[in-house]
C-alpha cells in the first residue's frame, strides 16, 4: 500500500475510493469504469497541482519518503557487475557507506553513496544512512584507489547527516569527514556527485565535492536539518517550515546560487512513484556530466573543481 505525506491527503482520499469502488465491484457485473476515470482524472489534477507548488518543507518531506529510491537501488539498475569493497582497513567496515567497483554504460567506475535502507532491519544495519568515521575512511580508500587506477567516481548522496554519537567522535567524526572532503578535491579522476534525496551537512559534502554536482528536483541540500535549524533559532522544531524556507535548501535554490550544477527532473509526485524512471533520469545525467570531463587531465579535473567551489556564494 502507497505511503502518502501529509499534504497529499486529498490525493490519498481518491484513492481509497478508488479502490472501493474496485473491491465492490470485483467479480460483480456493475461497471465503474466511468466513476474511476472521473476520480483517477481528478486525483491525476491533483498530484499535478501539489507537486506544481511544493513548498521547501514539503520537498524536504518527499525527499524522506520511505518509498524513495535508495543507494542499493540505483546501483542494482546502473551499476553492471558490481563489486562491494568494504573496510577501512584500520578500525572496522561501516555499512552506512556503501562503496565498489563496477561498469557504468559500458565504462568502469567506482561507485561510493550512503544507504539508508528500507524497512527496520535493514535501517538498522545501515544506521538510517548516518555515516561513520571508518564509513568516511572508506570513501577515502575508494577515491584514492579510483585515482591510482585513472576509474572515474560516481557517489550517491542520501544521508540527514554524519552519526553524532560519542563513538563516532570519540574516533575522530570531523577528521574523517574533513579528509573525505579533501580526497574528493583532490582526485585526480572526474567525480560525479548526486544528490538522491537528503543532503545534510558535512555528511553529505564530504562525498560531494565533485566536478558535477547532480541533484533529484525534490531532493534537499543544506548544512543543518530544518529542524535543527529551527531548534537552534527558535528553540522549537516546530518552526521547521519557516527554516527550510529560510535556508533555500531546493534544488532549484541551490542550481540559482550555484550550488549545483544540474537538476534531474523526477516522474511525477516524486521519485517514489517511478523508480525505474527516476533512476533512469539520473543515469542519463550522470552519462552526460562524464561526457563533459572526459579527456581532461588531472590537473585540469582538480584546477575545476577548485575553481568551482571558490566560486560559490560570490554573486
Amino acid at each position: 500500500m502507497a505511503t502518502f505525506l501529509e499534504f497529499e491527503k486529498p490525493i490519498a482520499e481518491l484513492q481509497a475510493r478508488i479502490d472501493e469502488l474496485r473491491d465492490a465491484a470485483a467479480g460483480g457485473e456493475v461497471d465503474i469504469d466511468s466513476e474511476v476515470a472521473k476520480l483517477q482524472a481528478k486525483s491525476d489534477k491533483f498530484l499535478r497541482d501539489a507537486y506544481a507548488r511544493l513548498t521547501p518543507w514539503q520537498k524536504t518531506l518527499v525527499a524522506r519518503h520511505p518509498e524513495r529510491p535508495h543507494f542499493k537501488h540505483y546501483v542494482a539498475r546502473l551499476i553492471d557487475d558490481f563489486m562491494p569493497l568494504g573496510g577501512d582497513r584500520a578500525f572496522a567496515d561501516d555499512a552506512a557507506i556503501q562503496g565498489g567497483l563496477g561498469r557504468f554504460r559500458g565504462q568502469r567506475v567506482m561507485v561510493i553513496g550512503h544507504e539508508k535502507g528500507d524497512d527496520t532491519a535493514s535501517r538498522l544495519k545501515h544506521n538510517f544512512g548516518m555515516g561513520k568515521p571508518e564509513g568516511y575512511r572508506k570513501a577515502i580508500r575508494l577515491v584514492e584507489l579510483a585515482g591510482k587506477f585513472g576509474i572515474p567516481v560516481i557517489t550517491l548522496v542520501d544521508t540527514s547527516g554524519a552519526f553524532p554519537g560519542m563513538e563516532a567522535e570519540e574516533r575522530g567524526q570531523a577528521e574523517a569527514i574533513a579528509r573525505s572532503t579533501e580526497a574528493c578535491l583532490n582526485a585526480g579522476v572526474p567525480l560525479i556527485a548526486s544528490i538522491l534525496g537528503e543532503g545534510g551537512s558535512g555528511g553529505a559534502v564530504a562525498l560531494a565535492a565533485g566536478n558535477r554536482v547532480l541533484m533529484m528536483e525534490h531532493a534537499v541540500y543544506s548544512v543543518i536539518s530544518p529542524e535543527g535549524c529551527a531548534s537552534i533559532l527558535w528553540r522549537t522544531a516546530d518552526k521547521a517550515p519557516e527554516a527550510a524556507e529560510a535556508m533555500k535548501v531546493t534544488a532549484q535554490h541551490l542550481k540559482e546560487l550555484g550550488v549545483i550544477d544540474t537538476i534531474v527532473p523526477e516522474p511525477l509526485g516524486g521519485a517514489h512513484r517511478d523508480r525505474d524512471a527516476a533512476i533512469n533520469a539520473l543515469g542519463d545525467a550522470i552519462e552526460r556530466a562524464l561526457a563533459e570531463l572526459a579527456g581532461q587531465d588531472a590537473q585540469a579535473l582538480r584546477q575545476g573543481r577548485r575553481a568551482k567551489f571558490l566560486a560559490m556564494g560570490r554573486a
